[in-house]
């Protein structure tokens, strides 16, 4: 489950604005989250990742030192790490929500996502030159999810931050062992608000 305290990232991605797509009024028909964060500092950066299920149970958590020239690549090198690792723990068929803190990226991601499906849109991509490479290997994993919605988080509320930002402190988060977590299935017969409603009295 989510840490005591803190939100889940079905929570975060409840509150958050989807670039491009009308945010999802039911989220919890999203099966996966996934939080990506990258850092660049001269003296070495790092990439950092946190994948839960919708009802925040911990598919994964990943803290990796990497060496990137900008910021650009290691934001784009972070989220091509996530989606690796949740498309190798998940069902072919997942419905995903993506939780991004570079506003650019999430907007580029789900305008690729509306040209994949063939929506009529008028959103265009702009990829900065160095993260060629790893915007193909993103739209490559986008295409193995039945469903994909990227939303803009601040830093400060983005779970991945601390771990791309200080992976000497989070060496230990690479031992967790590989598994994939299924997120329980929702009765059917239950109408289930997103998280941010639910609570809501009927004035508010």
């Amino acid at each position: 489950m989510a840490a005591y305290g803190r939100p889940s990232l079905r929570d975060l991605f409840d509150e958050a604005p989807t670039p491009h797509i009308a945010h999802p009024p039911e989220t919890h028909h999203l099966e996966f989250y996934l939080a990506t964060d990258g850092s660049f500092r001269e003296s070495g950066g790092g990439l950092g990742a946190v994948i839960q299920t919708r009802d925040g149970q911990r598919v994964a958590r990943l803290s990796r030192p990497q060496n990137c020239p900008d910021n650009n690549v290691a934001e784009y090198r972070a989220l091509h790490l996530g989606l690796d690792v949740l498309a190798a723990r998940s069902p072919a068929d997942a419905r995903i929500g993506v939780l991004l803190d570079h506003d650019d990226l999430a907007a580029n991601v789900n305008a690729s996502v509306l040209a994949g499906r063939g929506t009529q849109q008028h959103h265009d991509i702009s990829i900065p030159g160095p993260t060629g490479l790893h915007w193909r290997g993103i739209r490559n994993r986008l295409r193995d999810f039945a469903d994909v919605r990227a939303a803009r988080i601040a830093s400060d509320r983005n779970p991945a931050h601390p771990l791309a930002n200080a992976p000497s402190q989070y060496a230990h988060v690479g031992d967790e062992p590989a598994r994939c977590v299924l997120p329980r299935v929702p009765d059917p017969e239950t109408q289930i608000p997103p998280p941010s409603r639910s609570n809501r009295g009927a004035g508010d």
